[in-house]
């Protein structure tokens, strides 16, 4: 349709130079940044896109027309790829099953079925890189990494990596594209820069996409990061009448991603806040880091679940145990009926909405008074869970237990913790020798007619859960079991807490942006109790992960622990708010 080639291999810079990616068939927002780069005075000769062209919007065809009729030089983006071939999907590297990769299905068959032959045979002859000669430095753009196209970058990798990917290259530093989020790092004196993308907002709370100048002088160069204002109502009005999903036509409206599959916790941390990058030389220092923002606060809005911590001591010594319960390990004593039974007579006046006690540990039947606190809850009428690895120490208050069920039926929940569908994957975490004993005693429920979940851990890093899902299937049939591994309340999967990550508390703006998706915190309808070792009274803490911080401890009564929450702890980003787990699964 278009005369010439669209590219070169060397690009110098004569005057300011305007990089973009990821239009993502955003027609709205490609316009707008045409428009922006005339009002500049930039030409299309000095502007380059990192790729991406083609993706989740309504007029694929429109903003491949639009930048080839431009001959803005563009580097090849894994869409473009995918394209050239009639692959059968993006691309991407998505993780099977996940949000991302169910939702490309759906935009990447539109788009394939919309791009004509010749835009195909464009997108086939793009180049991978792009050299930019620009203040006495040679920059390699390229879509996603050096080493592969495919590749997410983000700000808060490890500097090591960035190092040996612009290494590849043999120049003065990277700009890639890809993950959709605009970033700026000096590594050992070289540039990795990402302008971001234009076609979708930043994840920022803003409908704005982004860009960036690079303005040379001397013998250096400025990066300036600017926002790009487009009709976000009309491009996420035609994708809606294009059929296609909401979640990214609503993502343009609100500047909220629909999920956060691809993001590491830091990013996801900064879900909501609004951008206001500074301009940066190079050479020079980075800018300073941003003032923190204010940390949510999350109200007690009504008790629905009282969490006892039986104590730490625990028959087993897991790895990467949340609160490193072990057979020594007797920080938290064990808790006594008494303190149990005031609580719930307190319940009664202050908490009337208060319907399930759920005992954790530690092992929960290693306490020696386990069966008359359960027994207490349940005369009183609330349903009780209690977390186990099914080992000895529930083994030995079986019949106890079986009695129980028999006189309370239903309102007696049993979640056994069985870390992996493999007996080797189990016995990393859990230790030798103890799948056979878990297994056992799952069994022993199952026969008895308990109908017990089960609890597991899995790094996101080495399987989907998806993946995951389905081994405990196969299990669950090979046994004869009735759990149904789908169902998020009988299969509960948490997340291994990435600590070595450091990441916020929780933005004020990003639990308000995610609690009205439907995001959760356990303190909003939890609290637990724990008796600290050598304290004369039992605490009341703001959820099961932080039984040991003195900052969320809330008093010793159900009244005074009604206080709101700051969600100001690491284990609030990396588990509950933005992390692959919900600490709402524990109920």
């Amino acid at each position: 349709m278009f005369d010439g080639e669209p590219v070169v291999p060397l690009i110098t810079a004569t005057g300011p130079v305007l990089i973009f990616g990821g239009p993502y068939s955003n027609i709205q927002a490609t316009e707008a940044l045409f428009d922006e780069a005339r009002r500049l005075g930039i030409a299309p000769d000095q502007m380059i896109c990192t790729g991406d062209i083609v993706a989740y919007g309504a007029d694929p065809q429109a903003c491949v027309d639009l930048i080839r009729s431009h001959r803005v030089a563009t580097v090849m983006g894994n869409c473009e790829e995918q394209l050239a071939q009639n692959a059968p999907d993006c691309g991407c590297g998505f993780a099977a099953g996940s949000a991302c990769d169910r939702l490309s299905a759906g935009w990447f068959g539109y788009a394939n079925a919309r791009v004509d032959a010749a835009a195909k045979r464009w997108m086939a002859g793009l180049p991978r890189r792009i050299d930019l000669a620009i203040g006495g430095r040679r920059l390699a753009i390229v879509h996603g990494a050096p080493s592969r196209i495919n590749r997410f970058v983000f700000g808060s990798d490890p500097e090591p990596m960035l190092a040996d990917e612009i290494a590849l290259t043999g120049a003065d530093g990277v700009i890639a594209g890809h993950c959709g989020l605009g970033f700026t790092r000096m590594v050992g004196g070289k540039l990795w820069h990402n302008a971001g993308a234009v076609g979708l907002p930043a994840n920022d709370g803003t409908p704005r996409g982004w860009f960036s100048v690079l303005t040379p002088h001397g013998d250096g160069f400025s990066i300036t990061p600017m926002p790009l204002a487009f009709d976000h109502r009309a491009a996420a009005f035609a994708m809606r009448a294009a059929g296609l999903a909401e979640d990214y036509a609503g993502a343009i409206e609100t500047g909220v991603w629909p999920n956060f599959d691809i993001l590491p916790l830091p990013e996801r941390a900064a879900t909501a806040m609004p951008l206001a990058p500074a301009v940066i030389a190079v050479p020079g220092d980075p800018p300073a880091a941003a003032a923190p923002p204010a940390d949510a606060l999350v109200a007690l809005e009504r008790l629905e679940t009282l969490w006892v911590n039986t104590g730490t001591l625990c028959n087993l010594a897991c790895a990467g145990c949340y609160i490193e319960s072990s057979p020594r390990n007797d920080r938290l004593a064990y808790i006594a009926p008494e303190i149990l039974k005031s609580l719930l007579d307190e319940a009664r006046d202050v908490q009337p909405d208060l319907r399930e006690i759920g005992f954790t540990g530690g092992e929960p039947f290693m306490n020696p008074a386990i069966m008359p606190m359960l027994g207490d809850a349940l005369d009183r009428g609330y349903r009780v869970l209690v977390l186990t690895n099914a080992m000895r120490p529930m083994q030995r208050h079986f019949d106890a237990l079986r009695a129980l069920h028999a006189a309370h039926g239903a309102k007696l929940g049993v979640r056994v913790s069985l870390d992996h569908f493999t007996p080797s994957g189990h016995e990393a975490l859990r230790g030798a020798d103890s799948w056979q004993p878990a297994l056992a005693g799952l069994r022993a429920l199952d026969a008895a007619g308990f109908a017990p979940s089960v609890a597991a851990r899995f790094d996101p890093a080495l399987a989907s859960e998806a993946e995951i899902r389905a081994g405990f299937a196969g299990l669950f049939a090979e046994e004869g079991f009735a759990i149904d591994a789908a169902d998020p309340a009988a299969l509960v999967l948490f997340a291994e807490l990435a600590t070595e990550t450091p990441v916020p508390g929780v933005a004020a703006a990003a639990w308000q942006a995610l609690r009205s998706r439907g995001a959760d915190a356990m303190c909003r309808t939890a609290r637990m109790v724990v008796q600290r070792k050598g304290e004369s009274r039992a605490s009341i803490v703001a959820c099961t992960l932080l039984p040991y911080e003195a900052r969320f401890d809330l008093g010793s009564t159900l009244a005074a622990s009604a206080r709101p929450v700051t969600l100001d702890h690491p284990y609030c980003a990396q588990f509950c708010v933005f992390g692959a787990s919900s600490c709402m699964g524990a109920r």
